[in-house]
């Protein structure tokens, strides 16, 4: 893959989060986007090295709460 297409991937899969997040916890698309991009799961999932673009909404969406809950060692298995 080139990095255009990792990139095009990362954004496609953060934009597919922050809406089922948004919907899920019945917020603005808007304020769902902002705590995605505070998150150590984003920050994981911009990591091309970590291949988490490549995985499902709903893989990432339980890291995202994993993260939220303190529960370390669930983010760490997901």
């Amino acid at each position: 893959m080139t990095n255009e297409s990792i990139q095009f991937a990362i954004d496609t899969l953060a934009a597919e989060i922050a809406q089922k997040y948004a919907d899920d916890k019945r917020i603005p698309h808007t304020e769902a986007i902002r705590l995605l991009l505070g998150t150590n799961t984003y920050k994981l999932l911009n990591d091309s090295e970590s291949f988490l673009y490549l995985e499902s909404v709903e893989y990432v969406l339980d890291m995202l709460a994993a993260e939220q809950t303190g529960d370390t060692e669930r983010w760490v298995e997901a």
